[in-house]
C-alpha cells in the first residue's frame, strides 16, 4: 500500500526505544524510509524517554475540523483531509458517523465515503466502516437529542439495505433505539452480517433492552446520552444498560458530557468492556464561536468545547473533543492511569470488534503512536499506519 499522501516531510533512519504506555515495559523500533521495524533486542532508556501506544481507535465521528460527515456537499477531499488530521492525534482507525437524515442525504453520504474509500488508500485503511447513527432511534423528547425528530423511524430492513447497497457494505455498525416493534429481527439480520448493533438515543423499558441483548446488541452508544433529562430512580434505560453483562459501554469523557462520578460508576462496572469514543463533530479542532450546523441550527462553541444548541442551551450537539483530549481529560483529572484509558481507546475497541465483527480489524501490532506528555497535554510526534510512517510532528 502507499501511504506517501498522509505523509508529512521526510523521515530519515533512526532507531529509538519508547515506554509501551499500556505495559510500561520498554520497546525498541527501527523507522527506515518511513516504514517501521519492531527490534527484538531493547535498547536501553534515554532519558526523557517518549511514549508509544497502540493506534486509538474511534467508533463515532461526526466530522473533525471543520469537516461535517452529515452533509450531502461531503467530499472525498473532505474525507482524505479528515484522516489526515485524525493521524496527527492519534487516530489510526475510525468509523465516520452517519446521524438521522433523510433518506436521500444519507444515501448521498454513504456513497460518498464509499468512494473516498476506493479512490485513496490511506482513507481506505483508516476507516474501518461506517456507523449509522439513526434514523432507527427514538423521536422522544430528550431521547432524540439534536437529531431531527421528523426522520426517526422504526427499523426496516429494506431501507437499510438501501443505505448498505450505496455505502459499497461498509456500514459497520448501526445505533438504534429496541423501543421499536420488528427491532429484534431486525437486530438478528444485522447480526447474521456481521454488522455491529448498539443501543442508543432510547426510552426502551427493561424488557426491550433485554430482548435486544437478546436479539445481538453488543454495545451501549454514549451511555448517559441521548435519554431524557429526567429519568425514574428505578428501573431506567442507564441502570438496565450497566446491569446488562453483554454490552460494551461507549462513553464520551470530555468532561462535559457526562460527569467524573458518572465515568467512574461505568469504568469500575464494565471494566475492559469500557470503550472510549468522541463524538466528534465538525466543531471539533476549531476555535471558540457561533457556527451553524445541519442539526439545530446555530450552535455555540464555547472555551471549555462545549457544543451547545443556540436556541435550547441545556441541548448539547456533539462534541468538541478529539479522542486524544479525552484521554487527557481521564488522565489529568485522575480519573485512570494513562495506561487504562489508552487501553478504553484502543485494545478494548479491537478485542469487541475481534469478537463481534465479520470484518477485520487494525492490526494493534502495525498501527502505533509515539507521542510525549507535556504537562496536561498528549503531544503527538508521530503515527504509524500499518508499520509506515504517516503522520510527522
Amino acid at each position: 500500500m502507499n501511504y506517501k499522501k498522509g505523509i508529512s516531510g521526510d523521515i530519515d533512519s533512526e532507531v529509538d526505544t519508547f515506554v509501551h504506555c499500556i505495559t510500561g515495559e520498554p520497546e525498541t523500533f527501527s523507522i527506515q524510509d518511513g516504514i517501521l521495524t519492531h527490534i527484538t533486542e531493547t535498547a536501553p532508556l534515554k532519558e526523557n524517554a517518549f511514549f508509544a501506544g497502540p493506534g486509538l481507535m474511534d467508533l463515532q465521528v461526526n466530522g473533525i475540523h471543520g469537516i461535517d460527515f452529515n452533509t450531502p456537499t461531503l467530499t472525498q477531499q473532505d474525507l482524505l483531509n479528515a484522516t489526515q488530521y485524525l493521524l496527527s492525534k492519534g487516530v489510526t482507525m475510525f468509523y465516520p458517523t452517519i446521524i438521522t437524515n433523510s433518506d436521500e442525504n444519507i444515501l448521498q453520504i454513504a456513497q460518498t465515503i464509499q468512494k473516498a474509500c476506493g479512490a485513496n488508500s490511506l482513507v481506505n485503511a483508516c476507516v474501518g466502516g461506517i456507523h449509522l447513527e439513526g434514523p432507527f432511534i427514538s423521536g422522544a423528547d430528550g431521547a432524540v437529542g439534536a437529531h431531527d425528530k421528523k426522520y426517526t423511524r422504526a427499523p426496516d430492513w429494506e431501507l437499510f439495505s438501501r443505505f448498505q447497497r450505496a455505502a459499497g457494505g461498509q456500514i459497520k455498525l448501526v445505533t438504534l433505539s429496541p423501543e421499536w416493534d420488528g427491532c429484534c429481527e431486525f437486530i438478528e439480520k444485522c447480526r447474521a452480517q456481521g454488522i455491529l448493533v448498539s443501543i442508543g438515543h432510547s426510552i426502551a423499558n427493561a424488557e426491550q433492552i433485554k430482548m435486544a441483548v437478546r436479539a445481538g446488541a453488543m454495545m451501549s452508544t454514549h451511555l448517559g446520552n441521548g435519554v431524557p433529562l429526567m429519568l425514574p430512580r428505578h428501573p431506567n434505560i442507564i441502570w438496565d444498560q450497566l446491569a446488562a453483562d453483554e454490552l460494551y459501554a461507549c462513553i464520551i469523557a470530555d468532561g462535559i458530557h457526562i460527569p467524573d462520578s458518572f465515568l467512574k460508576v461505568v469504568m469500575k462496572n464494565k471494566g475492559n468492556r469500557t470503550i472510549l469514543v468522541s463524538d466528534a463533530t465538525c466543531f471539533a479542532g476549531l476555535p471558540p464561536g457561533e457556527y451553524q450546523s445541519h442539526i439545530g441550527g446555530a450552535v455555540i462553541l464555547d472555551e471549555q468545547k462545549r457544543v451547545s444548541l443556540k436556541s435550547i442551551p441545556g441541548i448539547l450537539a456533539g462534541a468538541g473533543k478529539t479522542l486524544l483530549e479525552d484521554i487527557e481529560y481521564l488522565v489529568f483529572n485522575k480519573l485512570a492511569t494513562l495506561a487504562n484509558a489508552w487501553q478504553m481507546a484502543s485494545i478494548n475497541i479491537k478485542k469487541m470488534l475481534d469478537e463481534y465483527s465479520h470484518a477485520a480489524s487494525a492490526d494493534i501490532n502495525t498501527d502505533l503512536v509515539i507521542f510525549q506528555v507535556n504537562g496536561k497535554e498528549i503531544k503527538v510526534v508521530k503515527t504509524i499506519k500499518n508499520n509506515q510512517v504517516v503522520y510527522e510532528q
